[in-house]
């Protein structure tokens, strides 16, 4: 069975999609048969082929395999909204089994299965379980995507130690320019360097305008992987 890597971020919005999408181009670039998964996401469009999100489907195209898009996105939601509450107001629980059952089939086809997150690491996904407990029930290594920007420090630190205090191990962090006017960015980088105690993937620089997560992937180097 390959390796499931799961991505999760400080917060919504850091970029999670964006540092997964070009981490796996750069472990592609290394030889590795990679495929991925978002298993529960939330703020999907109607297409005439079903609800389909963004974010999934970045992940779905960026893979070694063009999988299925519910192999990659089994529960996907319309409102952008929790995932727990958007579950709950369409009548439906997420089913963590089957979703676990079909990331060790992928896992099990390829060298590596990234597993992207849904917003931070404490999401509730049910009404007694959270994102953590998708990534505990998967034996996941855990890669943290950090959005830098004004108190960016705080939040990645809390995560690595909630990371640590579930038992997972934090394999590295990958930090990503979400602000381009923040102040200090390189104290910022060498502060959490010193204090999260994994290492650094690389640093994906702010973009002006979507850019081929091909070229994003250059910055990143997934050797430590």
């Amino acid at each position: 069975m390959g390796r499931i890597l799961f991505v999760t971020g400080t917060d919504t919005g850091c970029g999670k999609t964006f540092a997964g999408t070009a981490l796996i181009h750069a472990l592609r670039a290394r030889g590795r048969q990679v495929l991925a998964m978002k298993p529960v996401a939330s703020g999907c469009e109607m297409t005439p082929d079903g609800l389909r999100n963004s974010d999934a489907l970045a992940l779905q195209s960026a893979a070694s395999t063009l999988l299925s898009y519910d192999r990659v996105n089994p529960c996907a939601f319309a409102p952008a909204i929790a995932p727990h509450i958007a579950a709950a107001r369409t009548g439906v629980r997420i089913p963590l089994p089957d979703i676990i059952a079909t990331a060790r089939e992928l896992a099990a086809q390829c060298d590596v299965l990234v597993v992207e997150g849904v917003g931070g690491w404490r999401v509730p996904l049910t009404d007694a379980e959270e994102v953590a407990d998708l990534a505990r029930q998967l034996q996941a290594g855990v890669i943290l995507v950090v959005g830098l920007r004004l108190g960016c420090i705080n939040h990645a630190l809390l995560t690595a130690q909630a990371i640590g205090a579930d038992a997972l191990p934090l394999l590295g962090w990958i930090a990503n320019r979400i602000d381009p006017g923040m102040d200090q960015p390189e104290a910022n980088l060498a502060t959490l360097a010193a204090r999260l105690g994994a290492p650094c993937l690389g640093c994906l620089p702010h973009y002006a305008e979507t850019v081929d997560p091909r070229a994003a992937a250059e910055h990143l180097n997934p050797s430590s992987l």
